[in-house]
């Protein structure tokens, strides 16, 4: 018995559609577009990136790149460009739409083409999705350079794209448009607490007045000026030689300083410690409330030990250990995070290729405090605000997931 062909249906789909999709290539929906500048028109010369799309090119490179632009294609509101330089991003290159309120002009190394079949939004979240990277595999030509991909355009023309009826196309561009708007919207909500993070981080420290400039209602006196020596019962470095492959494999996790950044531990890096190895740093073992500080590299990073780590061992930090106070590692945190604290510390810092700073340098480095109560009150706000960023960040993040899957999955 034969067996029935497959049907052409999308994974996810919206309810009340149920037809098959058809198959179109490239070539039938679209054309090339050949007009290039030959009057020598004054528009604004357009690059296709793969994160940020079609965009203004001197805004972009802040530069003026190409001098001579006759030959360059003139492109249109909503033209699409297929740009062959590949990425991680993109890795046949990225096809985006220009979304500009604008006529521009695009180098000839790029191909740009005009949909004269099909929804333009469709077909720009289509070019998202990986659905067509498969055919760019299969029919690249050999010999590419490293950086760009490489394929005629006649064959790129017949690439297939599967499209459902016009009113399921519109469905599913303005579904994917509509969490995009809201993905921007809620990035926009992020940078705008970062500044009012940053702008908390220059104004509620002191430094040689004695006064911060924006302070709690209240507080009059002015701040006193202690090194670290004297506000932690043992300052030193973690273990500072080399984790060799015997040393990462499941175990412990390890603190490194890939793991410290913007305040905060990361497990985006990690490497795990066997037990023996472990136990031969039991006396440098990190608790909670203590202070780490990346010593190398991108020296002043700084982060709290948690709960979750306590008991950690570290490589290559500067260990904070046993505050005389609840309160001094987070207001510390955020004091090293200002730009004014970040200097300091780069003045401290030795070497030329890899900057490093000392653990008896940062002994002896002297900070501004208030009391324990206003001191309480300035960590208390930073944390509540970050604890908000981390939020937000998080929404973000969940909602590009989302993105992903419907890219993958509403697609065929």
């Amino acid at each position: 018995m034969d067996k029935k062909p497959e049907k052409l249906v999308p994974e996810v789909r919206f309810k009340g559609f149920t037809d098959d999709w058809e198959q179109h290539k490239l070539g039938e929906i679209s054309f090339k577009v050949n007009t290039k500048n030959k009057e020598n028109l004054t528009l604004p010369v357009l690059s296709n990136s793969a994160e940020y799309g079609i965009v203004n090119q001197e805004d972009y490179f802040d530069k003026k790149i190409a001098n001579r632009t006759d030959n360059y294609y003139i492109v249109k509101h909503n033209d699409f460009v297929y740009n062959p330089r590949i990425s991680k991003k993109a890795p046949y290159g990225p096809i985006r739409r220009n979304t500009l309120d604008t006529k521009g002009l695009m180098s000839p190394l790029y191909y740009v083409f005009r949909i004269n079949d099909g929804n333009y939004i469709y077909l720009d979240y289509y070019f998202k999705s990986s659905k067509w990277y498969k055919f760019m595999y299969q029919n690249g030509d050999s010999g590419a350079r490293s950086d760009r991909f490489a394929i005629k355009d006649k064959i790129f023309q017949m690439m297939p794209i599967n499209m459902p009826n016009t009113k399921e196309q519109n469905k599913i561009g303005q579904l994917i448009q509509t969490l995009q708007k809201l993905i921007d919207l809620q990035q926009r909500k992020l940078e705008f607490l970062k500044e009012i993070k940053k702008g908390l981080l220059q104004k509620m420290f002191a430094d040689k007045s004695k006064f911060p400039i924006l302070r709690f209602e209240g507080f009059h006196n002015e701040w006193e000026q202690r090194k670290l020596k004297n506000v932690y019962q043992k300052i030193g470095n973690a273990f500072v030689g080399t984790a060799s492959p015997y040393y990462v494999d499941a175990g412990h996790f390890y603190l490194e300083s890939n793991n410290i950044k913007n305040g905060q531990i990361n497990r985006n890096h990690e490497v795990f410690i066997n037990n023996s190895f472990y136990q031969k740093q039991s006396n440098k073992l990190l608790h909670t409330g203590d202070l780490v500080m990346v010593q190398s590299g991108h020296v002043g990073d700084t982060a709290v030990i948690t709960q979750e780590y306590n008991n950690s061992a570290a490589h290559a930090l500067i260990m904070f250990r046993n505050p005389k106070d609840k309160f001094l590692s987070d207001y510390l945190n955020f004091y090293f995070q200002n730009t004014s604290a970040k200097n300091k510390i780069n003045v401290l810092a030795i070497g030329n290729t890899i900057r490093h700073v000392l653990a008896s340098d940062m002994s002896r480095f002297s900070v501004y405090f208030p009391n324990k109560d206003e001191r309480k009150y300035i960590s208390n706000l930073l944390l509540k605000l970050q604890y908000t960023i981390t939020l937000q960040q998080s929404k973000i993040s969940q909602l590009t997931i989302l993105k992903k899957y419907l890219l993958q999955k509403l697609f065929i």
